[in-house]
């Protein structure tokens, strides 16, 4: 019998998948816990049309995304920190503290979005990564300034 996966299933098949199985596995495991539904002219044009409104939202996301990247990048975010003796920063800027401060400009960017490559701890300018969309990505200047 012939199926289309609704569901991922670990080692069967993923979302959108068509694949040839047999009836008692299909209609006895696959379709009575809603991991598939049987192959039909019916359910493949409706397949066709998930797949194409699913395509239409992500070129969506992706546009938006764009130009939330272009207004971000724009932007630089200054925080003032307490030093030592030689400059070193006490503690780190956090993706918490980075979010917080988007949130104040405006943005609302979570702050598992945000990247860093390493630790926000030395004085002076430091280039983010923000990932606005799995295709899309940010960069932000963060301004480390001596209180």
């Amino acid at each position: 019998m012939k199926v289309i996966f609704i569901k991922d299933l670990k080692k069967q098949g993923k979302v959108d998948e068509i694949k040839e199985v047999s009836d008692g596995y299909a209609v006895n495991f696959l379709i009575k816990n809603g991991y598939a539904v049987k192959y039909t002219k019916s359910s493949n044009d409706r397949l066709n049309d998930d797949i194409k409104k699913r395509e239409l939202k992500e070129e969506k996301e992706i546009k938006e995304a764009n130009t939330i990247k272009a207004k971000l990048e724009k932007e630089k975010i200054v925080f003032n920190v307490k030093t030592g003796k030689d400059g070193k920063v006490f503690g780190t800027i956090s993706t918490k503290q980075i979010s917080e401060k988007l949130n104040e400009l405006g943005y609302n960017i979570d702050k598992k979005k945000i990247i860093l490559d390493s630790q926000l701890n030395t004085i002076g300018v430091h280039n983010v990564k923000i990932m606005l969309h799995k295709k899309v990505e940010a960069i932000i200047k963060v301004n480390l300034k001596e209180n």
